[in-house]
C-alpha cells in the first residue's frame, strides 16, 4: 500500500513540474506582441564603434536620438550623433515590424549619408523600453531606448 501512495505522490507532483514548466514556456513564446506594441517616443542612447578595412583604425560612434513609433510599423528618428568626435545632426525615416514573442526588426534611411541601416530589437519593461543592436556588418554598437513619457507618467 505503500509503495502506491509513494508512487502515486510522484505522479502527481511529476505532472505538476510539467505543467508548471509548460506554461512560462509557451507564455515566452507569444506574448502577444505585434506593431501596435511599439507605440510612441523613446529617448535612444547608442555606444560602441565602427571597424573599418584594415590598416585603418575603428571609429568610434556616440548618438542621441529620439525615435518616434506610430504603432502601425514607420518610425521616425532626429538626434545627434558622433563619429571620432565628429558632431552631425542625423535623422532617419523608416520601416518596423514587431514579432509576437516581443522581438523585432527595422530598417531606417539615414541623412545626411543616405545609407540604409538595419537593427535587432528587443521590448522589455513592459513596452517601455527597448534593447537594440544593428546588424549591418562592421557595426558594433548597443543602443537602449526607454519610453519618453511612460504610461502613469504625465508629459512636463
Amino acid at each position: 500500500m505503500k509503495r502506491i501512495t509513494i508512487a502515486k505522490v510522484f505522479t502527481i507532483a511529476a505532472i505538476t513540474v510539467l505543467a508548471l514548466g509548460v506554461t512560462p514556456m509557451a507564455n515566452a513564446q507569444n506574448k502577444g506582441c505585434s506593431n501596435a506594441t511599439l507605440k510612441g517616443t523613446f529617448a535612444e542612447k547608442d555606444a560602441g564603434f565602427f571597424t573599418n578595412p584594415a590598416p585603418a583604425a575603428a571609429s568610434l560612434f556616440a548618438g542621441v536620438i529620439l525615435d518616434t513609433f506610430d504603432g502601425k510599423g514607420t518610425i521616425t528618428a532626429t538626434g545627434i550623433v558622433s563619429i571620432d568626435g565628429n558632431v552631425t545632426p542625423q535623422t532617419e525615416t523608416g520601416i518596423y515590424t514587431v514579432n509576437p514573442d516581443c522581438t523585432g526588426t527595422y530598417e531606417v534611411q539615414v541623412s545626411p549619408g543616405g545609407f540604409t541601416a538595419h537593427a535587432f530589437f528587443v521590448i522589455d519593461e513592459g513596452g517601455n523600453e527597448l534593447q537594440i543592436i544593428p546588424t549591418d556588418p562592421g557595426t558594433v554598437v548597443t543602443c537602449i531606448a526607454r519610453k519618453q513619457f511612460p504610461a502613469g507618467h504625465s508629459e512636463q
